[in-house]
């Protein structure tokens, strides 16, 4: 039943959670904290040797709790609205209201402050006193803090990381200033309301942490601090949103994940270097929880084709992480004895490869496959060739191919190139050959690298296409479905999504009844107790398959992992594993935004084939983004409406609808809706023979 009238975006409780770790969290891409936490996280900034590399915890000065000294009944309200990505605790009597808002500036992203309102409620002549408490100390295990003289009014410390990730590698400075709290705030007897505002400004260097604090004062002096704040948040909104008419439940999982997702990403123009996107968020990674903060496959695979579909600018800006670790990444592949780049398994500040158990790091090479895959989905979405001639790209995707024709094996007996000693998505197998998932992405990657030397007019070696044919691919032609790897014993018990992957989000060319095969068996032994995207991917296999009833119950198993009252997710259905789980919200994301649409980005199209499940009436995403169109997608039982919103002033492409079935062509032109019947088709260009 559809609860359509409730705001899905505000997430409200009278009581806090009894972990910590499942508190909301508020960030901006650049700075994150878990509410009333003590610490806080600039992207970027580590600290620790290899092994012991983690995100470098920053004292917080949110950290900031109110108290009312009297015994007066009163109710308490927490509450995370993620439209204006602001945290508000409410104390109200009969006779007052005390208000605490707690923002991470989008805009103004060196930013963050808390702000404390009293207002009455009824005539009294009584002043009313909130005591506010404190766990900031100006302290930190990971960085050596000086104390600076006072700004402005405010305290100011400073400091560097303690141990450089590898000898000779960046130890950030960390610039603060802060107005501290006092022990108590009292509205007068003669005031009926009043508000006070506490700033934070963080950045790398004095002038700039100074300048920011500066320009934070003035925000404050002209009113406008919370207000421009949450305008950069509406604005963000108004580029995208996913809603639907059904269960209240899936609609607040849509709204916290992508919440959660875009506080992790920086403002749409900023020129800061970004740092890549962990599993527990910008909010969490300290040492030993969260896997420190470090970069995995998750970013790529999981993460990043939401953000790629809806704000292909972020995206871009995500693959200007792996770009600018590239260095690392052709370090690591020659000390292991290859050539071109090996991005590690857990990336941090320098690329090069940080994961505490060496296994990972030296197995674990579908990573490269899945760094590039995401460059390639970027090209086919925008076809900004200037990123891969003068961006780096192309350094990324010949580095990648490179390291596959090195890393490969000839085998005589069988006539084909083989992949040893690795391990494959499913890490409770190890030093396998063959992983079929890491073979068919290493196949990929060599294909588009040949492909995109086209486009580039670069001559690319004829090994990389050889490889490309002759790379073995497992299948088991008897019971037609693809082992994982050579030797493997059906039943095995498989710990995450793997072989299924083919499928999607690798397309793999299959016919129907291989992929429901592989859908089948490894769904029976798949750890039922294993990170949360995995079903999702499940679902989506099944959605394509247009196995309706079979896919939601994969959904509703894989937002199963949602914990109350604030929409964070946990790795695994006991609640154990990284909190604020971005994997688990990208996978369900994908399950939706390319499960229910069908939506495949290929190379010279964006292909859909929807479906829509009994409990929901009605999807509608605004802001699908394609070849410099933004459109809204509107799903319906019997009929699709596709309407282009907006068009970039450069790169943009006139667009047509193709029907599948029919051979039905719809030009898309800005603010006109097209609509047909629910069915697969395409979105392409226009090209001239489409005019006729």
């Amino acid at each position: 039943m559809s609860d359509f009238g409730q705001d899905p975006s505000v997430f409200t409780a009278s009581t806090l959670p009894a972990d910590p770790r499942l508190m909301a969290t508020v960030a901006n891409g650049y700075l994150g904290t878990r509410i009333y936490g003590d610490v806080l996280h600039v992207n970027g900034v580590y600290n620790g040797a290899v092994g012991d590399c983690h995100r470098a915890d920053v004292p917080s000065p949110l950290c900031v709790k109110l108290r009312v000294p009297c015994e007066e009944e009163m109710t308490e309200t927490f509450t995370l609205n993620t439209r204006t990505g602001t945290f508000t605790c409410e104390l109200q009597s009969s006779h007052y209201r005390i208000t605490q808002r707690i923002f991470i500036h989008r805009a103004h992203f060196h930013l963050m402050a808390f702000t404390v309102s009293i207002e009455r409620l009824a005539t009294t002549a009584q002043p009313i006193t909130v005591l506010l408490e404190t766990g900031f100390t100006p302290q930190s295990q990971d960085l050596h803090l000086e104390k600076g003289p006072d700004f402005q009014g405010a305290q100011y410390i400073y400091g560097r990381t303690l141990t450089p990730e590898v000898k000779g590698g960046p130890q950030p400075v960390v610039h603060m200033i802060w107005v501290p709290p006092p022990p108590s705030l009292t509205l007068t007897y003669e005031e009926q309301a009043r508000t006070w505002e506490f700033l934070t400004a963080v950045a790398e260097s004095e002038e700039d942490v100074k300048k920011c604090f500066t320009e934070g004062l003035n925000l404050i002096s002209s009113g406008q601090l919370i207000l421009s704040h949450e305008q950069a948040w509406a604005k963000l909104w108004e580029r995208c949103n996913i809603d639907l008419h059904g269960p209240m439940s899936l609609r607040k999982a849509l709204h916290g994940c992508l919440y959660y997702i875009l506080g992790s990403l920086p403002p749409l123009r900023s020129s800061h270097i970004f740092h890549g996107i962990s599993p527990g968020g910008l909010s969490n990674g300290r040492k030993a929880e969260d896997y420190w903060g470090h970069v995995f496959w998750d970013q790529d695979t999981w993460i990043y084709p939401n953000v790629l579909l809806l704000y292909p600018e972020l995206a871009r800006a995500v693959l200007g992480y792996r770009v600018q670790m590239l260095n690392g990444a052709l370090r690591n592949a020659e000390e292991q004895g290859y050539q071109g780049a090996k991005f590690p398994w857990e990336s941090a500040a320098t690329g090069c490869e940080v994961c505490p158990d060496k296994i990972y790091g030296e197995e674990e090479i579908h990573i490269n496959g899945d760094v590039l895959l995401a460059f390639q989905q970027y090209y086919y979405t925008t076809q900004d060739l200037e990123f891969f001639s003068k961006g780096g790209g192309w350094e990324v995707v010949s580095s990648i191919a490179k390291y596959w024709c090195s890393r490969v094996l000839w085998s005589e007996e069988e006539q084909c190139f083989h992949l040893r000693g690795v391990m494959p998505p499913d890490e409770y197998h190890s030093n396998v050959t063959n992983s079929v998932y890491t073979n068919v992405i290493a196949q990929n990657s060599l294909n588009f690298a040949v492909e995109l030397a086209t486009q580039l007019q670069i001559h690319a070696p004829k090994i990389w296409q050889k490889i490309a044919k002759k790379i073995k691919v497992p299948f088991d032609p008897e019971r037609k479905y693809h082992p994982e790897f050579d030797g493997y014993r059906l039943g095995d018990c498989v710990k995450q999504a793997d072989v299924i992957l083919l499928g999607f989000p690798l397309q793999y060319p299959m016919n129907p009844e291989i992929q429901r095969n592989d859908l089948e068996i490894y769904e029976a032994i798949t750890d039922p107790g294993g990170p949360a995207m995995t079903w999702s991917m499940f679902a989506v296999g099944w959605m394509q398959l247009k196995e309706i009833q079979k896919a939601q119950n994969l959904l509703k198993k894989c937002y199963g992992n949602i914990t109350e009252p604030f929409q964070i997710w946990t790795e695994n259905t006991d609640g154990s594993g990284a909190v604020n789980f971005l994997t688990g919200m990208g996978g369900f994301l994908q399950a939706v935004l390319f499960g229910y649409t069908g939506f495949r980005i290929t190379k010279n199209s964006l292909n859909f084939d929807p479906i829509c499940p009994d409990d929901i009436t009605c999807l509608t995403i605004t802001g699908v983004c394609y070849l410099g169109n933004r459109f809204s997608f509107t799903l319906e039982k019997e009929e699709v409406t596709i309407m282009v919103i907006s068009q970039c002033e450069t790169q943009t492409h006139s667009l047509e609808v193709v029907l599948t079935e029919s051979g039905q062509h719809f030009l898309l032109s800005k603010g006109h809706p097209v609509s047909f019947p629910t069915g697969p088709g395409e979105i392409r260009k226009i090209t001239t023979c489409s005019l006729f």
